[in-house]
């Protein structure tokens, strides 16, 4: 017999172990079919079944600064992943991959000074705002009182 991919003989293993892995799947599916519980509690319909009586749609709509923080979040994300490469095969590289990494994160500390300046870290209120609002406030309120006398 000869070794050819085209032989079928090789291939009944394979024929068994999947004639084997399904008759399981079935099996497992049709026990717990059986054996499972089986409630129609008032909650069972509910989300997560968690007791608290749900309010309102799922459907929330996300500001566009979660989704810059997300990316960002995977951008550097991976560049964790590409410095630990490094990391681990640094005997390997010497000083080519050590020159190599340095330009990249160099170009990470680049980018995420720009991202900085133009705002794309700022994701709550400012608060040089929130102090000049504020000293607005207590102004007028002494101005009232002022006034009031």
């Amino acid at each position: 017999m000869t070794n050819s991919p085209e032989n079928p003989a090789l291939l009944w293993p394979l024929l068994v172990y999947t004639a084997i892995v399904l008759s399981l799947a079935g099996i497992i599916l049709t026990i717990s079919h059986f054996l499972g519980g089986r409630h129609h509690e008032r909650a069972t319909g509910e989300p997560y079944e968690g007791g608290i009586i749900s309010t309102g749609t799922a459907r929330l709509r996300f500001s566009s600064q979660f989704y810059l923080i997300a990316m960002l979040f995977v951008i550097f994300d991976v560049e964790t992943i590409f410095i630990v490469s490094w990391a681990i095969a640094f005997q390997e590289l010497g000083w080519y991959g050590y020159f190599g990494v340095l330009a990249f994160i160099v170009l990470l500390v680049v980018v995420l000074i720009y991202e900085w300046r133009n705002g794309a870290l700022d994701f709550g209120p400012d608060g040089k705002k929130i102090l000049q609002a504020y000293k607005k406030i207590t102004l007028k309120e002494t101005r009232h009182e002022v006034v009031a006398e």
